[in-house]
């Protein structure tokens, strides 16, 4: 059978390789937009015209979400993430070669859709594998891969800004923006030849009828190779018990969406995604090197590096306690937090700034010679970036990939992820002139929308921490309000304890193609 990797840290951490993807395109235009070598290549797009180049990227990848839940449950998990990886690379060497900005889109949009791929199946992925215990700490692993994935790309492109005098050398050569833009291969072909080594989820295996590879992942995975550890036991009798309804009760994946039960989980799922955009981070990564210049910041490519690095260590704490906070308090803290923030940046910018009168530049409205304010501006960016990091920016991916049903799982994910980039796509696109037209009054409309986000999520988000996916019906179904449900002790949990004593035997008889039934073991009473 070969080498497998069993430890789900390594599993579910490797896999997040995919979500660093989805980092590289978010950073790949912030270092490159102040060099010369871009402006002068590209023409110097500004407004509209440099949002169609950024928006791309993420309206390939709205494509990629869309066909996703086809690739997910047709190839695999697994499968699928390879896909997306080699569509990257094909993308990333268009965008490396591009002459013109035509090409340059094209190679982008192609990029774009391994994004969306990889950005759906790769939480799902994660959550079909871990324990529930940690599955907020594992999905979370997608996000601070995101974050690695800005990281990397951006000082990427900070050196090679260098490139050919530095980036105000009005004769800087392309390869400023070629060598990074041919770097981001890399990880892709990683991924692609690494994930020959991973198991595929337990949980497709047992749609797919393949019993025996299901039961053995999940013995590798929550057994250590056991194949009678209580553990594996009970999970693999909740896997079979809820596929087995489901095909009892002829369950249809397209029919299933439209019935409310599940309709109001797809709204929450496309929300949390469709605020996490709305909350003004996109600002912040796309287009933080011109929110450095109206501040008045005289580097503001190395001063914008710092709240990557920010991004990356905030993300830290969320991994390890979300499992123990709960996904419900992180949301509203964070659209609070941010929309204090946000608030508190944009008064700032109003009060002190005036229009910039330069025609060429990027911005139209500027802060000079104010240091203490300018000082302000930076810190509520980086506090800003630091909360998101710690609340929405992991829940925004845990909630959407373990709220579904196993059946409509991969589809259900691919409308939410499909939300987070039709958003992704319009911010990118309409950020550069609202920029230029309203200025710092575009920090209070984003202010409004996560005041939007925390009335919403108050009102429809429930508590979804250690209960197993199977298990996410009696959450949602209870008919308790959002702000009182609290995590139900898990039947899993039950189980297990019935199996370890004895009370319950499981025949694993179904991974070798005959039906699973639990068996009381008599009283001896």
């Amino acid at each position: 059978m070969g080498y497998r990797v069993r430890n789900i840290y390594a599993i579910c951490s490797f896999a997040a390789i995919g979500g660093g993807l989805f980092g590289f395109d978010i950073s790949s235009m912030a270092g490159i937009l102040g060099t010369n070598a871009y402006k002068n290549y590209f023409g110097n797009p500004l407004g509209a015209r440099q949002g169609a180049i950024t928006s791309a990227m993420p309206a390939g990848s709205l494509l990629g979400s869309l066909v996703s839940s086809y690739l997910g449950d047709y190839f695999g998990r697994k499968q699928a993430i390879q896909i997306g990886g080699i569509i990257w690379i094909l993308g990333s060497t268009i965008q490396a070669a591009a002459q013109n900005v035509g090409m340059l889109v094209v190679g982008r949009i192609i990029s774009g859709i391994c994004v969306g791929i990889t950005s759906t199946i790769v939480p799902v992925y994660q959550s079909e594998l871990a324990p529930k215990e940690v599955r907020g700490r594992m999905v979370s692993l997608q996000q601070w891969a995101i974050t690695w994935g800005i990281l990397i790309q951006y000082f990427v492109q900070y050196g090679a800004s260098f490139y050919g005098g530095g980036p105000t050398n009005k004769h800087q050569g392309p390869a400023a923006f070629r060598i990074p833009w041919s770097i981001q291969i890399i990880p892709a072909a990683i991924l692609v030849g690494g994930m020959f080594f991973f198991p595929e989820s337990p949980r497709w295996l047992a749609v797919k009828d393949r019993w025996e590879q299901a039961l053995r992942v999940l013995a590798d995975v929550h057994g250590n190779g056991d194949l009678n550890n209580p553990v594996v036991l009970a999970e693999y009798q909740e896997i079979e018990d809820i596929i087995r309804f489901e095909r009892e009760e002829a369950i249809s994946s397209f029919a299933e969406l439209a019935k409310p039960r599940i309709l109001r989980r797809v709204v929450l799922g496309m929300s949390i995604q469709m605020w996490s955009q709305l909350c003004g981070m996109n600002v912040m990564m796309y287009y933080i090197v011109y929110v450095m210049e109206g501040a008045g910041i005289g580097d503001p490519l190395l001063t914008a590096s710092i709240q990557y690095i920010i991004n990356v260590v905030m993300t830290v704490p969320a991994i390890i306690w979300m499992d123990k906070w709960g996904r419900r308090p992180t949301l509203l803290f964070g659209s609070f937090a941010m929309m204090s923030l946000l608030l508190i940046s944009g008064s700032i910018q109003g009060v002190y700034g005036h229009p910039e009168t330069d025609p060429s530049s990027a911005i139209t409205w500027i802060m000079q010679n104010k240091g203490s304010q300018s000082k302000a501006v930076v810190a509520c960016s980086y506090l800003f970036v630091a909360t998101f990091a710690i609340t929405w920016g992991p829940v925004s991916w845990t909630m959407p990939a373990e709220v579904f049903p196993n059946k409509v799982r991969a589809m259900a994910v691919s409308l939410s992820t499909a939300s987070n980039w039709t958003w992704n796509c319009v911010l990118a696109f309409a950020v550069p002139p609202l920029l230029r037209t309203i200025n710092w009054k575009m920090y209070m409309i984003f202010a409004a929308f996560n005041c939007a986000a925390f009335v919403h999520m108050f009102f429809t988000a429930p508590e979804t921490k250690g209960v197993t996916l199977e298990e996410m019906d009696d959450v949602f179904d209870s008919g308790r309000p959002p702000w009182k449900t609290r995590s139900p002790v898990s039947r899993l949990d039950n189980l297990q304890k019935d199996i370890a004593a004895g009370n319950v035997k499981v025949d694993i008889g179904a991974a070798t193609g005959r039906r699973t039934e639990i068996h009381q073991v008599p009283s001896k009473e």
